[in-house]
């Protein structure tokens, strides 16, 4: 055997480069990176829709009926029962104005946080920035949020309710709702990788912040001394800013930006956990 045939023994593919696959050292978000897998978010999100309504009877209609059925509900004990004052706006609109953004946010931290899980066969497979399945879930969400929105649009019409320029903001609004969804929900998904107990604190932890976020009972119902503590909850100021944007009622900009504020740091906080935790998700998934 020749010098070049033992060569080519040892080796035999010498033509083809070796490539070694390591985790970044990077805790930042490599944005040209995402950019190239922007196709893979668009499979990602139409794969969240498919599942979620996969062998439902009512399909997609869940997202419409879920805040009508909530509406109604707290219509009867809040609306009537209780007298809420909602600054002359029609309770079942009040309520219903709430809870279209807050069903969104909800359905969208609790889809995102077991995002992770739900998608062991990806993660130990294949290669791709891990981030894209908590943000496909929030996307998924979105499409939801479209829906209940023409529910929303033909209550404003049937109650007469005429748009103002303060719709301009709607935009802005859903923007910053989502980023602070998909802020926390990255966050939540990251931790459920290493601690499943994430799973089963999620739903409670939705419970006690729909409660704490105005929702369904005005901020002005509430004593004077507990208005400033609930408006450290960014939902406050969000869900208080939908209704004026709707209603053409003042907003409250004190609330609103500290609530953007809030949701910087946490997508600056939960997108640098995030890739911290990102390089042992195979490995612990």
């Amino acid at each position: 055997m020749t010098a070049n045939e033992h060569s080519l023994h040892e080796r035999p593919f010498p033509d083809r480069a070796l490539v070694v696959i390591q985790p970044s050292k990077s805790t930042t978000l490599d944005f040209a990176e995402l950019w190239q897998y922007r196709e893979l978010l668009y499979f990602l999100t139409w794969r969240d829709v498919k599942v979620r309504y996969k062998q439902t009877a009512l399909g997609a209609a869940w997202a419409i009926l879920q805040p009508l059925f909530m509406m109604g509900i707290f219509t009867l004990f809040f609306g009537r029962l209780a007298g809420f004052d909602t600054g002359g706006v029609p309770y079942p609109l009040f309520a219903l104005a709430g809870l279209v953004p807050w069903t969104f946010f909800a359905n969208a931290i609790s889809m995102s946080g077991n995002s992770m899980v739900g998608s062991t066969h990806l993660i130990s497979k294949v290669y791709f920035p891990r981030i894209l399945i908590p943000a496909g879930a929030i996307a998924a969400c979105l499409v939801d949020l479209g829906l209940s929105a023409l529910v929303l649009a033909a209550a404003l019409a049937l109650y007469h309710v005429a748009p103002t320029t303060h719709l301009l903001m709607l935009p802005f609004l859903v923007l910053l709702t989502s980023t602070l969804a998909f802020g926390v929900g990255a966050w939540l998904s990251a931790l459920n990788v290493k601690y499943r107990d994430v799973r089963f604190l999620l739903p409670f932890l939705i419970q006690l912040w729909f409660f704490a976020s105005c929702v369904i009972v005005p901020s002005n119902a509430l004593p004077a001394k507990w208005r400033g503590f609930i408006m450290l909850n960014p939902m406050t100021g969000v869900i208080e800013a939908y209704r004026s944007s709707l209603f053409g009622l003042p907003f409250h900009w004190a609330s609103l930006g500290f609530a953007t504020l809030v949701t910087i740091g946490v997508l600056i906080y939960s997108t640098y956990a995030f890739r911290r935790m990102e390089k042992h998700f195979a490995d612990m998934i």
